[in-house]
This record gives C-alpha cells, structure tokens and sequence, in this order.
C-alpha cells in the first residue's frame, strides 16, 4: 500500500463503526420542510448580487460583487449542475430531501438561473455601466474610438496580440476542436467569392489581460480584448469574406472523478485534473446579438440542449470585473479597506508567542487581527532549537505561502516535520500537488489524506523541549492556513498549550498518519466519528432542557445548513420551545417560522464586504452556555465524510468574547438578512435602530483592544511613581 493512502484500513473500519452509531439513519416520520440545497445555493447568490445593485455600495465594489456571481455560478455549473444532468444521465428518478426528482429539479434550475443571468446583465448595463460613466469611465466599440485610440489599438494587435491567436477552420478535414473549460471564443461565418459557407474559430487567449486602457483625452476608456481581435478578424481569414462573427463560452462538468484504491494518489489526481477541460459541455452562452448560423453550428458541434443555452446582453465572462475593480487611482470608488490589527491585542507586547500561550490560551479573530501571528507562531517553531516537530493540515494554501516557506524551513533546521496536503480540495488539486511535491523535496513527511475522506480540519501542532519536559503548543481554526483569503475571510483561530488539547492533537495526527485507533478525546469533536452524535445530542439536551423549564437555545453560525437530521432534532426543538437562531451564510435547507416546525427559529444571512466563513456554536446548557468553534459546516458531507475538527472554547474571557461576537452579529442591520417563512430573505428592518454593520464594528473593536491593551502595557513599563517618604506620611 502507498504511504500516500495511509488510514485506508481506519477509514474503512471507520465508516463502517459509524453507519452503527450515528443517528441520522433513524427514518424521518413524516415530510419536514426542506428547502433544495441547489435551489437554496442560488438564493445565496442573489444576496451577492443584492450587493452589486446596492446604491450605497461604492461602484467598484459593485463591479466586485458582480464579479463574485459570475465566478460562484460557474463553479456551480461544473459542480452542481453537472452532477444534476449526471443522475438524469444515469436514470435516477429518486426524489431529494425536497421532494424534488432530477428531471424537477434541472427543469427549476434553468428557470431560475436564466432569471438570474437576465439580472446580472440588467445590473451592469443599467446600474454599473452609468455609475462608471458618472465617474468618467467608460468601455469602448472600436467605432466609437477617436483616431489616436485607433492607432494604439492597431500597434496592440500588432505586437501583442496577434502572434499569439490561432485561427482554427472546421470542416471535413479540420475537426471541431477540443475547446477549454470557462474559454471565451470567437466563432467566425465565412464565405468565398462562390458564396460557400465555412465556420472558424478563435479563442480569445486568456494568457493577456481581457481589458485593455486606451489613450484618453479626460477620463479614462478601456476597451475589451475580444473586440479588438473581432475589429482585426479579416487579418486571420484573408481569403474569405467574413459575414458574422459572435463570442461564445462553453461551461463543463469539471468534477473529478477519482479511483483512490490507487496505489499512486497524486498520480490518478493529476490524470483527473487533465479531463477537466474534456468533460461534457453543461453550459453554453452567447451574445444576445449571435448569428442564427453560427447559433445552429455550436449547438449542433457542442450537443447542448435548449435549457443549456444561455443569451447574455452584454460581455461574456463577467469574472474579468474582479480585476477591473482594483485599478489603480480608484481607491475612492472601493469600500474603505479594513486594515488587520497587527499584532492583535492578545499578543500585544509579546516578543515570545510560546510565552503568551504559556501564560493563557488566545483568540485572534481574522481579518480584523492580523493572519501574520499564525504565520509568526509557524516561523518561530521553524526556527526555534527547542522545537522537536511540527505536524500540520493544509487544505487550500495561498501560491506564495509563507507557512509552507516556513514548513520546508523547519524540515531543514532538522525538525520532524509533517504535512497532510489535502490533494482532493476542490480547484485546489494543482495548487496542492506543486505544495506537497516541495514539501517532499524539502524532508518532510507528507500525507495527502485518508482514502474516502476529505481532510478539512484546520490544526497546526508544535512539539517544544522546556526542560525536562514536552510541551504542546496548538493552533486550531475555522478557516484555512491561507494569508490571502485570511484578509477577506471572518475566521477565528484559538493558540493553547493545554495539557487535554494537545493529548487529543497528537491522538488525531496519529489517526491521520498511521493505523490508529480513533480514540476517546478529552476536549476534540472529530467528525466521521463522533461529530454528528456530538452535534444531534447537543440539540437533543436543548430540547429535554426546555421541557423540563430550564434555560435553553442554541446560536450557531455555519456556512451551509444541508442535513435532515439535524433540521429535524432544531425543527423538535423549537416545538419545545427552544430559541434557535441561526446565522447561515450560503444554502440553507430549514425553512425559518413555519408554523408548527420552526415558530421558534431565526435565520440570518449576513453578505458584506467580507466573506463570513467562521464556524461558531453557542448552547445554553441549563444556564452554563458551552462554546465551540472550529472547520464543519451541518452539512452530511462535513459530518460524515470528512476528517473536521470542532474544539471548545473553554477559558472565561475568551467564551465571553466568542457570546459577543454571536451577539454582535445578530444584531447586524446593514449586511444582513433574515429568512422569511416561504424561504426567501429580505433585509434586516433597520427602521428605529442605529446602523450596525458588523464587519466595521469587529474591525473598530479591534483596534480599540488593541490600543487599550497598549495603554496598560505602556503604565507597566513607566511603573509606579516612587513618593516621597515624608510626602507618604503627610498622607
């Protein structure tokens, strides 16, 4: 067996102990409402677009937002409605949790998505396009272009643009190629002097920017690269006349499919990774002003269906306004940049982060403090002498991460050092493998997961000398080790030495490494095993607690909210009479205030200028309120087919500061939204309130912290003033 499969014989003896004990095999009686988790995704989506629309927001901020659709719907293209068309592929006619078969479902789908493309180009022609135009920007057609814009466009060509297009003819000899995934093309209908019909193709390369700043007297003007490859065709096709030409973009099913009985994982990912771009097209959009030839050719050429078929009124691939939306000079035009607390006031005045951990375990709420204690606390164990080993997950990184820099630095000083690269993270797979292939080349021990099961949990563990003793230092946290997503991703991170914690981190490494046991933790909740009971039994003491007159609720903020059972035991509890307020982000399958199901239950949405990604727990307890944090979502997947890890936050002032920021966000007016009965959602009522956005108030609060702390630390170094002996008498 490949070191690389390590934890097969676990995971299979695992899954199969589980399917015993977790309760979400008992049958659900009758129907409960449950919203489509696909369906639900897509309301998710209209939140983000809620925000490009949103007059207040700056218009950059909107091209950002407009931009997050775009990207969000494609993934859920190549993910989730691939895997729809694949069941329907198959022959499945059985209902989802909603009720819903695949035939339903897909036909809903392409109701709902084509209302929602219609949106987001109503959103940038007649609300973004103008906003831009108020601020003197505008996008060019090469018509409208004056002589010295013309000029520059034709030396761009010249030198840039076309040695790198491919004109590529379809006919008997010259096959229909084999076009990327997400590609933005040109198709071409050509003629000859005998009026004979032929069909071409130009892939706009993605290799150079997709928007191109031209000259400009006042103002700024940009113009898209497809038209000015489009206003050139004749260069490509010199012995033919062109009569049409159209952009159009093809969508694929891009989920891999993996055989992990591998002896070689990486090498079947890699095999995997390569079909991507060759899966069956689900997606097939066109410019509303597309050809009825060239519309006839693709379909026939793509084998799409109607429902497939998307007419968009304006450019294709709107992902391109993400970049465009950090252009230099429009400072004025984004949100007012919310700047981390470095370092946060936890560890403010520490030169030795062992020593502040030492002392009492640390919370560091991100982006709002600074990601870099994390990157600082890796560094340190890198470099310190004393440190014997370093054991890590990393299940999405940054492309230039300073925690893998700081792992390979580690394995050189001579340090144990070992990595679970989890290879199987979704888009990540290529990423992952240039990470792990270094980690290797540099000494150490790599792991890439336990076969069937992702690995999602998010823990670093430093093992240190002090004496005559070994002491074990932890990170553990509800989102990635990645610096670049840490600046707009709300996660929190907890720093402990404890004895308990760092007994059940070693205990977990050693399941993830070796043959383990699962063992009996002392604090850890550790999906497979144990995560789901853990989670339904908790509920289960809320509900018995209300019956039984004693304080009880439950306050949870997850990104999705898919599994029955869990639904079902908050739909049980808020019939008990147990407070339920959820703060769901993206999908969520329960359906707040439906009478005789969830009377008791709140849902809110909150979508910002940040992605909310923290995963916090409050339960009431009889009036002593438990707290955990950590990487699962109430998802089936999170509970049953990964490796997650939910800890409890345990030291007083750090559970308190855990209640306030659940409180705070509750209390959110300005990002969020509460879900109403019927599933759909509409802003929190503000009338009478003062404004409270939460992601300004945790990025104010943090500074406040921080500047109180150095106060304290500042009157500790002047220290007490020495008084007078005769003055201290005359007292």
């Amino acid at each position: 067996m490949s070191k690389n499969n390590s934890g097969e014989k676990y995971s299979e003896e695992l899954m199969e102990r589980d399917k015993k004990e977790k309760s979400s095999d008992r049958r659900i009686k009758s129907p409960i409402p449950y919203n489509n988790r696909e369906l639900s995704w897509l309301d998710f989506n209209s939140r983000v677009l809620e925000e490009a629309m949103e007059k207040e927001n700056p218009v950059m901020e909107k091209l950002n937002f407009l931009s997050i659709t775009a990207s969000n719907l494609d993934e859920f293209f190549m993910v989730r409605v691939a895997g729809v068309l694949d069941q329907i592929h198959h022959g499945s006619k059985k209902p989802d949790a909603s009720g819903l078969t695949p035939h339903q479902l897909i036909e809903k789908l392409s109701e709902k998505i084509h209302d929602f493309a219609k949106r987001q180009y109503n959103c940038y022609s007649r609300s973004i396009i103008p906003a831009l135009k108020n601020k003197n920007m505008v996008f060019l057609k090469v018509k409208d272009m004056n002589e010295k814009q013309l000029k520059f466009i034709k030396s761009y060509f010249k030198s840039l643009v076309f040695p790198v297009l491919t004109p590529m003819a379809v006919d008997t000899s010259r096959p229909f190629p084999l076009l990327a995934n997400k590609s933005l093309n040109l198709a071409v209908r050509l003629s000859d002097n005998d009026d004979n019909m032929f069909f071409a193709l130009v892939q706009v390369p993605s290799i150079l920017p997709r928007f191109l700043e031209l000259p400009c007297g006042e103002g700024r003007a940009f113009v898209l690269l497809e038209e000015i490859i489009a206003h050139y065709l004749s260069e490509l096709f010199e012995l033919y006349n062109i009569d049409a030409y159209a952009p159009f973009r093809i969508t694929r099913d891009s989920d891999l499919d993996i055989d992990e009985e591998t002896d070689d994982l990486m090498e079947e990912i890699q095999k995997s990774i390569k079909k991507r771009d060759r899966g069956v097209p689900v997606r097939l959009e066109f410019s509303k002003k597309c050809d009825k030839e060239i519309k006839a050719f693709l379909v026939e050429m793509l084998k799409v269906t109607e429902n497939e078929i998307y007419v968009q009124s304006g450019p294709l691939d709107l992902t391109f306004l993400s970049k465009f939306a950090r252009l230099d000079g429009c400072d004025d035009l984004c949100f007012e940049p919310i700047k981390p607390v470095d370092p946060p006031a936890d560890f403010y005045g520490y030169s030795d982060l062992f020593q502040a951990i030492r002392e009492k375990d640390r919370l560091v709420h991100h982006p709002y403090e600074s990601f870099d204690v994390v990157v600082k606390f890796i560094k340190k164990a890198a470099e310190d002498p004393n440190v014997l080993a370093i054991k890590q997950t990393l299940y999405r990184v940054s492309g230039n991460s300073p925690i893998i820099a700081a792992l390979i630095k580690a394995a050189e000083n001579g340090k144990q050092v070992t990595v679970l690269v989890e290879l199987k993270a979704r888009f990540d797979e290529e990423n992952n493998i240039q990470w792990a292939k270094k980690l290797e080349k540099a000494g150490c021990h790599v792991i890439y997961g336990l076969t069937g099961l992702k690995t999602h949990c998010k823990i670093c563990l430093v093992v240190r000398r002090e004496g005559n003793i070994i002491r074990r230092y932890l990170h553990m946290g509800t989102g990635n080790y990645n610096d670049s997503t840490a600046r707009f991703y709300t996660d929190i991170g907890m720093f402990t030495c404890r004895d308990e914690y760092g007994t059940d981190a070693s205990s977990l490494f050693n399941v993830l490494t070796g043959y383990s046991t699962p063992p009996e933790y002392n604090k850890f909740i550790v999906a497979p095993k144990g995560m789901r009971s853990f989670f339904e039994q908790m509920i289960i003491n809320e509900t018995e607690n209300a019956r039984a007159g004693l304080p009880s609720g439950i306050t949870a903020k997850v990104n999705s909210l898919v599994d029955p059972s869990i639904i079902e035991l908050l739909y049980e509890a808020s019939n008990a009479g147990v407070k339920v307020n959820l703060i769901v982000r993206g999908i969520c399958c329960l359906r707040a205030g439906v009478k005789g199901y969830s009377d008791n239950i709140k849902v809110y949405s909150i979508v910002g200028q940040l992605l909310e990604h923290s995963r916090i727990f409050r339960f009431e307890n009889g009036g002593a309120p438990k707290l955990y944090m950590g990487s699962a979502d109430w998802m089936p997947r999170n509970l049953d087919r990964r490796v997650e890890l939910v800890f409890p936050v345990e030291e007083a002032d750090l559970k308190k500061r855990g209640f306030e920021i659940l409180d705070i966000m509750l209390q959110d007016n300005v990002n969020a939204r509460i879900q109403k009965s019927d599933s759909t959602y509409i802003l929190v009522d503000k009338r009478g309130k003062q404004r409270l956005n939460s992601q300004k108030y945790f990025s104010k609060l943090a500074l406040m912290e921080q500047r109180k702390i150095k106060n304290i630390t500042v009157e500790k170094t002047i220290g007490t003033p020495i008084v007078p002996k005769h003055k201290e008498e005359a007292k």
